[in-house]
């Protein structure tokens, strides 16, 4: 175990950044930590460690953790009750009234003007930057399969103590966002993982994994098994109003389950939204580069080569269908969309079901 300690200890700028952090905050300062949509046990868990971090550091008067959208799947309110810890609307939180922002799992970039002007001072997150902004700490490892290991990283050079709660969120998420180390992952990630594995609850864990699709769910996968459409090995279908990009999460994480899909893509509105939930193997397809490609002119987008997400607003998307945003319309937008980036309009072999 020392020498994955070692491994990850050894990081320059890891040692750099926290040493950073530490003469940036004061004991009497107040900080809101940032997660952009609902959050993730990757956020859920660096959230955790950075505060953990400050605390045993250089301590502080308050900290808070805040998220623009609320904690929906079943697994992460599990979580969140299990590591006694609370997360409050962006829209209920005045952020003036904290000495610093930081966001982690985030950018800047993805808060639109949900920020009115507050520039975070410390950003922390392992997604490629996809456009320019400033922060007075920027940390963005975007070799790393999920951000939990760099803020493991982080406590290790920082010689803190670890609580076991914390070891078992920091597991936790690096298992979930690497897809059990089937998604993009370094060397970094296995070690982090196999360190926090082996001092956290296992039992919790296995607790949290056992809760997966609530049944208000189930609609939604009756509806995409009618209004799907294939495309030799990948899969497309716009499920209309959802409760919640989870929802596409979870028929997209569904679907790639099939026999012979590699590639999924899952949309649906979520209030004034058009997300888009990307799914593939990781081999055949590079989620992140498709959607940015056909997608990114028109709102945010990008991700990992087997995972990615795109988010439209709605009255742009009204702009780019002709203001007719029913079924048939937004799913041939979609499709024409991913067909001009392959610069092809012949792939397709057939609808599926309707």
């Amino acid at each position: 175990m020392k020498r994955i300690e070692s491994l990850l200890n050894k990081k320059e700028e890891t040692l750099f950044n926290v040493f950073k952090l530490r003469s940036l905050i004061k004991a009497t300062d107040s900080l809101a930590i940032l997660m952009y949509g609902s959050p993730d046990p990757d956020s859920i868990a660096s959230a955790m460690a950075l505060s953990e971090v400050l605390r045993q550091t250089v301590g502080l008067a308050k900290c808070t953790f805040v998220s623009t959208e609320p904690v929906i799947r079943i697994q992460n309110l599990e979580l969140v009750k299990a590591m006694k810890i609370s997360i409050q609307l962006l829209s209920k939180t005045d952020l003036r009234q904290y000495s610093y922002i930081a966001i982690v799992d985030g950018q800047p970039t993805f808060f639109g003007d949900t920020l009115n002007g507050i520039k975070p001072k410390i950003v922390i997150d392992h997604h490629p930057c996809t456009t320019v902004w400033h922060a007075d700490m920027a940390d963005i490892r975007k070799g790393y399969g999920a951000l939990s290991t760099v803020m493991t990283e982080y406590l290790l050079a920082a010689k803190v103590r670890i609580p076991k709660r914390l070891y078992t969120a920091l597991a936790y998420a690096i298992k979930s966002d690497t897809n059990n180390f089937e998604r993009d992952a370094s060397l970094e990630d296995i070690g982090a993982y196999y360190l926090t594995y082996s001092r956290a609850n296992r039992q919790l864990i296995r607790r949290i994994e056992l809760n997966q699709i609530p049944d208000r769910f189930l609609k939604y996968f009756d509806y995409a098994y009618h209004y799907r459409s294939r495309y030799r090995d990948r899969i497309i279908c716009f499920l209309g109003k959802v409760d919640s990009g989870d929802v596409c999460v979870q028929v997209a994480d569904f679907y790639l389950r099939m026999i012979d899909i590699y590639y999924v893509v899952i949309a649906g509105i979520v209030k004034d939204r058009l997300i888009i939930i990307f799914r593939g193997d990781g081999y055949r397809q590079d989620c992140g580069a498709i959607a940015k490609k056909a997608f990114g002119h028109y709102g945010s987008a990008g991700g990992h080569k087997s995972a990615a997400r795109v988010e439209i607003q709605l009255e742009t998307l009204k702009e780019a269908v002709g203001g007719d945003i029913g079924q048939e319309s937004v799913h041939q937008f979609l499709v024409n969309r991913l067909r001009r980036r392959r610069n092809t309009g012949n792939d397709a072999n057939g609808k599926g079901k309707k």
